[in-house]
């Protein structure tokens, strides 16, 4: 079923708490899908109230905040037990201008587009990305109000709709496939 799937867009969703990211994330991860396949867009605010003290950073979520913040900026303290958790993290990028910290392959897409990326900002990214643009302006919105917005491509059909049911279930606005 995995080859004949063809449909590439990827399931997303806006979550206004730490608690129901970490529970939307877990639920793709164990799911099959690695930091790799996993987008997180966070303002770098909220990656700082939520995941700035290293012992609340100790999740797969948590971890790849703190990646983000690692690459753009000195991280407080010192990361200790989770610095080779971090070291093995996807792709992670602070935009310091658009104060934003991407994580997972959108990071990647961002910085391969370089400062072009940065002035088309948050909007530009996701639409690039397949998200509806009247969709990315909700997102956007979120995200300046402190929600973490989480994306994934699901491999298949059944993913799709188990991972949008589990994101609304888990909190998650505007959670579309």
């Amino acid at each position: 079923m995995a080859d004949t799937f063809s449909d590439t867009r990827p399931v997303t969703g806006l979550f206004n708490d730490r608690e129901s990211a970490e529970r939307a994330y877990n639920s793709v991860s164990t799911r099959g899908y690695g930091s790799d396949d996993i987008n997180v867009v966070m303002s770098d605010d909220t990656r700082a109230t939520h995941f700035g003290n290293t012992e609340l950073a100790e999740t797969e979520l948590g971890n790849k905040a703190a990646k983000g913040a690692g690459v753009g900026g000195a991280i407080g303290g010192t990361i200790g037990a989770i610095a080779a958790a971090v070291a093995a993290i996807g792709t992670s990028l602070v935009l310091p201008g658009l104060g934003l910290v991407i994580a997972g392959p959108l990071a990647a897409a961002f910085a391969g587009a370089g400062a072009g990326a940065a002035a088309g900002g948050l909007v530009g990214a996701l639409v690039g990305w397949g998200i509806p643009e009247e969709r990315v302006r909700h997102y956007e919105e979120g995200v300046k109000k402190g929600g973490i917005l989480i994306g994934v491509r699901p491999k298949n059909a059944e993913d799709a709709a188990f991972i949008e049911q589990e994101w609304k279930a888990n909190r998650g606005e505007h959670v579309y496939y």
